[in-house]
């Protein structure tokens, strides 16, 4: 059965049904329950709660905020600052772990006849010059939960000045319409290079902005450093690097998504920055596992109090917060239970020991590992509880380049040819057909085409689908991907051991 056709009273049930399955009622309230449940709209005047826990795919996930509840009226995080009716929350709803969830789009839409703000011309449907009534011209985010993202042609410096790019850029298929629009497209009077990406989760921010290495070895040179702070700047905000600072990110987000003209005051900039820099999302109960915060230590808190850290395996592995299952956790535990956890405990033996042969990915193979290195998981996602990479994280999984992407036609597809003068691409060489351009797009080299910043894998079953450009359906479909992209060679039992592990962070 579609989402789109469940009623409020509908989802009010099955939350509670789902709630009590899980035992998830020793942290959530029936009345922090129904509060919490329902769509986030611009101006509501709401209380953002201190703790708010919802169902989703697997089970609960549960947003905090760290400086208790917060009233709404009049923050900017959660007021229409632009002319399009849209806020901050409005992408980043929290009972889709801070995101969107393509399930959520889709009865939204239903809800509201395609009116709600998400799905503003700008960036909600395929293409602004479509027309806005159908469900058609906003397909990408309704199928897939991606936002068009316009970037300027030729890339653009954080000062404004133009970066003459290593490569040319053709549209070799248009199924938006939209690189190929006489206004928003690459020959249009403002160039400009629309691709199509999933929202990153203004949470968990303490990981998102750190760092293990005051230089990127992925180029061997030193991170830039932010003047108005001394801080370097991480570089894992974005797909692309666009923003280095929440201050940029904020104003990017504010400019582009909420059509906004001028900047904020500095009163509503420290508001937004310190309502994300206190928000914490994570997993914390499973249907079959039950709670993940009772002997273990998933869930948002256990996320607020860590530090954020480069593993220091094998003494600090990765998840080791789940460590606790690996013994009988006494009589109240059930089989199933049992079951379940000892499969997540796999799962993490598998994404922490489990090595293969890591191959053909540029800002990985790119370094000083060698073509191809042997490694695991935890090679790249290796920031304590949040998996992402303090390296910064931005590498050619494959999910965009040709040959490795898989099928999508409903995507456009890029011809990007290096000129000689420069390196090319280190392993597609010097032309490279790719969905997203990525990295490429903000810094105009060749060796960065397709490059994207890896995500922080907290909350996921609550915020499907997954890689920047929603490739993958579920859980197992990144899974496959990966046992597929770099032939693993992972059994059955491997597959649902590393889907169970997902499915609580």
């Amino acid at each position: 059965m579609s989402s789109a056709r469940f009623g409020p009273s509908l989802l009010i049930g099955l939350g509670a049904c789902v709630l009590f399955l899980s035992g998830a009622y020793a942290r959530a309230g029936d009345s922090e329950l129904l509060g919490a449940l329902g769509w986030w709209t611009a101006n509501s005047n709401r209380v953002f709660p201190e703790r708010a826990t919802y169902p989703d795919a697997t089970g609960v996930v549960t947003v905090i905020h760290l400086g208790g509840p917060v009233d709404t009226r009049g923050h900017p995080f959660f007021t229409a600052l632009g002319h399009n009716g849209r806020a901050c929350i409005t992408c980043h709803q929290p009972a889709d772990g801070m995101s969107v969830s393509a399930k959520s789009l889709e009865a939204r839409w239903v809800q509201t006849h395609g009116k709600d703000p998400i799905f503003a011309a700008v960036d909600g449907s395929n293409c602004p010059s479509q027309p806005q009534e159908l469900a058609a011209s906003h397909s990408l985010l309704l199928t897939r939960g991606l936002f068009r993202i316009a970037r300027p042609w030729p890339p653009r410096a954080p000062d404004g000045g133009t970066i003459a790019p290593q490569f040319t850029i053709e549209v070799m298929h248009d199924p938006t319409a939209c690189n190929l629009d006489p206004v928003y497209g690459l020959g249009s009077a403002h160039p400009m290079v629309s691709v199509y990406r999933r929202p990153r989760l203004p949470a968990n921010l303490k990981y998102v902005i750190s760092y293990g290495f005051a230089f990127d070895p992925k180029s061997g040179l030193p991170l830039a450093i932010d003047p108005q702070t001394g801080r370097r700047y991480a570089g894992n905000l974005l797909a692309d690097r666009r923003a280095r600072t929440l201050e940029e990110q904020a104003l990017d987000a504010l400019r582009t998504h909420l059509q906004r003209h001028g900047p904020l005051d500095a009163v509503q900039m420290r508001q937004i920055i310190d309502f994300e820099s206190h928000v914490y999302v994570a997993q914390s109960a499973d249907r079959a596992g039950g709670s993940l915060t009772d002997g273990a230590q998933g869930g948002p808190d256990a996320l607020a109090a860590g530090k954020a850290a480069v593993l220091d395996s094998p003494r600090d592995p990765q998840w080791a917060e789940f460590a606790s299952w690996k013994h009988d956790s006494g009589p109240h535990e059930t089989p199933a239970q049992r079951a379940f956890r000892a499969s997540v405990i796999r799962g993490i033996d598998i994404f922490n020991n489990r090595t293969f042969l890591i191959a053909d990915s540029a800002g990985l193979n790119s370094m000083n590992f060698g073509n191809p290195t042997r490694n695991t998981c935890s090679f790249c996602h290796n920031m304590t509880r949040t998996g992402m990479d303090v390296a910064p994280g931005q590498v050619d999984l494959g999910t965009t380049n040709e040959p490795f992407a898989d099928p999508a036609p409903d995507l456009p597809l890029f011809k990007l040819t290096c000129d000689p003068k420069y390196p090319p691409q280190p392993f597609l060489g010097r032309v490279v057909y790719t969905h997203d351009p990525g990295l490429a797009l903000t810094t105009g080299k060749c060796a960065d085409i397709g490059r994207i910043t890896i995500q922080d894998m907290r909350g996921l079953a609550a915020r499907a689908p997954y890689f920047s450009n929603g490739s993958a359906g579920t859980l197992r479909d990144v899974v496959d991907f990966y046992d597929r992209r770099y032939h693993i060679g992972f059994s059955e039992q491997d597959k649902e051991d590393l889907v169970h592990l997902l499915s609580v962070l």
